[in-house]
């Protein structure tokens, strides 16, 4: 059963509200405080924030589907909209989620190649991303995939001030 991805158009606005509130809760909700986890959910995940972004012409969001069934997404920040670095030459891979039923058949290591190649053929010199410095799974994948940390940014879950590692992958070695 083959993998694809596509890009997400503003017809997904539904679909892409489901899916991103799905995969946070099932990523963050136990470890966060509920109040904070609810107030994050209802500002990252309206339908007017999500809507605001896909219209956003450097935010461009893809589902990941097998056999027409949507697996998971992601998202990539370009230019201005990159929350850190705001390097024309990167692009930052600001979201990675894979349903839960799905996790450990390889979909998120599938993914990040297709995100690597997406970022190649942009010419970009490398691709970044921010990881909570508690989620060691999530660190563990991107060190094993090429990722090393270059930074932290404080990262808000509701008024709880959290602390990512920025991680960077470097392109340049990569061959179209």
């Amino acid at each position: 059963m083959e993998l694809k991805f596509f890009k997400c158009s503003i017809s997904d606005l539904d679909q892409l509200i489901a899916l991103s509130r799905e995969t946070f809760i099932e990523a963050f909700e136990a470890v966060n405080n509920p109040e904070d986890f609810k107030s994050y959910m209802q500002k990252a995940f309206s339908k007017k924030q999500l809507k605001r972004e896909l219209e956003d012409m450097h935010m461009t969001f893809y589902f990941v589907t097998q056999e027409n069934e949507i697996l998971g997404y992601f998202k990539l920040n370009e230019d201005v909209a990159q929350t850190e670095t705001k390097d024309k030459h990167a692009i930052e891979l600001e979201r990675i989620y894979v349903k839960r039923a799905y996790q450990g058949k390889k979909i998120g290591e599938w993914m990040l190649n297709q995100i690597k190649r997406i970022a190649v053929d942009q010419n970009k010199s490398y691709l970044w991303l921010g990881v909570w410095e508690k989620n060691h799974n999530a660190i563990r994948f991107y060190e094993k995939s090429g990722f090393m940390k270059f930074g932290r940014h404080p990262y808000y879950i509701g008024s709880d001030k959290q602390m990512d590692w920025l991680m960077k992958f470097d392109l340049v070695n990569l061959v179209k």
